[in-house]
């Protein structure tokens, strides 16, 4: 049986840890510097969840090495007494995980484990099925490989490097290859590398059957049929949540490619190999991939990223609608989260998100002007 004082001493060890970590944070971004010259961005994320169907929405943006924005909105779910949406409230981060998966791919290959233009027929049980033909590990971390579930098979939809398209086998061959390469689930390498030396709290893969009081419920359509759960967490399923302040700063680590708090904890040529462009074919007229991040190149109507959004900058975006932008060129981490998966009907999340970069953009652009 739990004791109250064993739950009491649970809490206080947490809360402890939690402040802790905030002091650090300070003193990394050297201080809060909150601005309405991010207004907009602020108007446009409120604006966005009522859009949306979301209860409950956080913006964490960092600028010029410091906090500009940091805020909280409604609730963590429906429920009557539901807790308000805070610094630790850890939000469904959907695809945006594939930014840690990304970077496990890119410390596996620093590593040697693999290389990029491996074929995954080196790796795959069935390498007998014709669909892995030509496929290599760069295909699947840019969306390019043609792989493709159709009536319960594995079929190629088109020759590897030839087109794009957002395709879920190649999330479930990458998590495999990195566990059966280096031993090492995707988990266990994010964890080792980065949260465990920085100190992250809020930044984990949960048992999706057993959610803590910091989780926030996701809203979503009851036969939603891309909704899944499972308590698997080794990096490679849909039930990582994450802090606003922990994406930002996942962001940040990024962009000061993998230094912090003065020191390289990251070789730098693993955030480099991540977050450039590794399309095969760059010319082709497609998305365009680093280690699974949406990296801008030139602008098209397709993009997920806004045409003000400089050249070089990176995003990810997820089904829950969270977002992770940096732009190196602006020195800058931007990070919205909601708790509602899909969105509701009208919703152009495409046309949404391209405003999102365009209006930080814009907004760092005016605060950069002032300094």
């Amino acid at each position: 049986m739990v004791k109250n004082s064993d739950v009491a001493q649970c809490l206080q060890s947490y809360w402890g840890h939690f402040l802790n970590f905030q002091r650090r944070v300070k003193k990394l971004l050297l201080k809060n510097d909150y601005t309405n010259l991010f207004e907009d961005v602020h108007t446009h994320v409120k604006e966005s969840a009522e859009k949306l169907g979301s209860n409950g929405a956080a913006l964490f943006i960092i600028h010029n090495d410091k906090i500009v924005t940091e805020s909280y909105f409604g609730k963590q779910s429906n429920a009557k007494h539901a807790r308000d949406v805070k610094a630790d409230t850890q939000f469904h981060i959907a695809s945006v995980r594939k930014a840690y998966i990304g970077f496990a791919a890119a410390y596996a290959i620093y590593n040697g484990y693999f290389s990029i233009d491996d074929p995954i027929l080196r790796f795959v049980e069935e390498s007998h099925l014709s669909a892995y033909e030509g496929v290599t590990i760069r295909h699947l971390l840019t969306h390019t490989h043609g792989l493709k579930i159709a009536a319960g098979k594995l079929i190629s939809e088109y020759k590897p490097g030839e087109s794009w398209a957002y395709r879920g086998p190649s999330i479930d061959l990458l998590t495999m290859i990195i566990k059966k390469t280096t031993g090492q689930s995707v988990a266990d390498i994010v964890k080792e590398q980065v949260i465990v030396p920085v100190g992250f709290q809020s930044t984990e893969w949960i048992k999706m059957s057993q959610p803590h009081s910091k989780i926030a419920n996701t809203i979503r359509d009851i036969d939603n049929p891309f909704w899944t759960e499972t308590d698997v967490v080794d990096g490679s399923g849909m039930n990582m949540y994450v802090s606003a302040q922990e994406l930002a700063l996942w962001g940040y680590l990024h962009l000061r490619e993998g230094e912090w708090g003065g020191k390289q904890l990251i070789p730098r040529e693993i955030i480099q190999m991540a977050t450039s462009i590794q399309t095969p074919n760059p010319s082709l007229p497609i998305q365009k991939n680093g280690f699974l991040w949406f990296v801008k190149d030139t602008n098209h109507i397709f993009n997920q990223i806004g045409d003000t959004v400089p050249k070089g900058s990176y995003q990810l975006l997820g089904y829950t609608n969270v977002a992770l932008l940096v732009i190196p060129e602006e020195n800058l981490v931007a990070v919205r989260m909601f708790n509602r998966y899909g969105s509701s009907e009208g919703y152009d999340y495409l046309k949404d998100i391209r405003s999102f970069g365009d209006t930080v953009y814009k907004c760092s652009i005016k605060t950069s002007a002032m300094q």
